[in-house]
């Protein structure tokens, strides 16, 4: 059983279509109403409407997979934006793309644990080739960028954050057989930056568009990672693009790095 969250449109909707396909039992998790029903009626699958910038919504969908599912066997935390030129803050104090790329998917992976060891699952997170920019920072004193916020610098943090944590994640929980990856899809067309700042949002609807990635072809290496056995196909712990292994930053060997965002993330969920 795979859950895909972000699934209700672009890499998402077409990773989900793709394991549907194989017949793979799939879950759809998304924000639109409208199109979470759409996908869902189209694969037969059960599916959640879930806003990842309100945090009680990301612990009751855990609490309702956690119900209905001993064993998950793949979780795709594929669910992202980028914000605007002006910091917003979520309901829940956190700085939005913060919250929606990070804190989200993180509490929503700590909250599984139980059904994902259970199944010695895949953890697969969608980052970006943002978070290998020079400029690309995890500050642990201001996650929330509330010195000197920048749409584009908040963004290349969270991505670069998906990184560590997978890191991480695969570290701690490596023993209960549970395998991690991180991966960077490609720029790809689908309706990611059009709430972003005016330069991606330029970029995004400018003829170069015509040049982006399919959302299928996106969403090819998040579906091999999740149907490839880990530690034969791919090392967990890794960041891939291509079905190949990436060069991340290298703030992702800093353990000490690693460690710390859990720890500070974990506390910022309550957990």
């Amino acid at each position: 059983m795979v859950v895909v969250t972000g699934a209700s449109d672009g890499i998402g909707a077409a990773a989900a279509r793709a394991l549907r396909k194989r017949g793979d039992q799939v879950v759809i998790v998304g924000r639109s109403p409208a199109k979470v029903n759409a996908v869902g009626a189209e694969l037969g699958a059960e599916r959640y409407v879930v806003d990842f910038a309100h945090l009680d919504e990301v612990r009751a969908l855990a609490a309702q997979l956690g119900r209905r599912h001993s064993h998950i066997d793949v979780l795709v935390n594929n669910a992202g934006l980028i914000a605007g030129p002006n910091r917003t803050l979520t309901v829940d104090g956190h700085e939005l793309t913060f919250q929606v790329n990070h804190l989200a998917p993180f509490l929503l992976t700590l909250l599984l644990r139980a059904p994902l060891s259970a199944a010695g699952a895949v953890v697969v997170t969608t980052s970006s080739r943002a978070g290998t920019a020079r400029d690309a920072r995890v500050v642990l004193d201001d996650l929330d960028m509330a010195q000197g916020y920048n749409a584009l610098r908040a963004y290349k943090s969270a991505k670069l954050a998906n990184v560590l944590f997978t890191r991480e994640l695969a570290r701690r929980w490596g023993a209960m057989g549970v395998s991690a990856a991180a991966v960077h899809p490609g720029m790809v067309r689908s309706q990611w930056g059009r709430s972003g700042p005016l330069a991606v949002r330029l970029v995004v609807s400018s003829p170069f568009r015509l040049a982006m990635r399919s959302a299928e072809h996106g969403a090819d290496t998040i579906v091999w990672l999740a149907t490839s056995p880990p530690g034969k196909d791919w090392e967990p712990g890794g960041y891939f693009a291509d079905r190949r292994p990436a060069r991340p930053s290298p703030l992702a060997d800093d353990p000490q790095l690693c460690k710390e965002l859990w720890d500070k993330s974990a506390m910022l969920c309550g957990l």
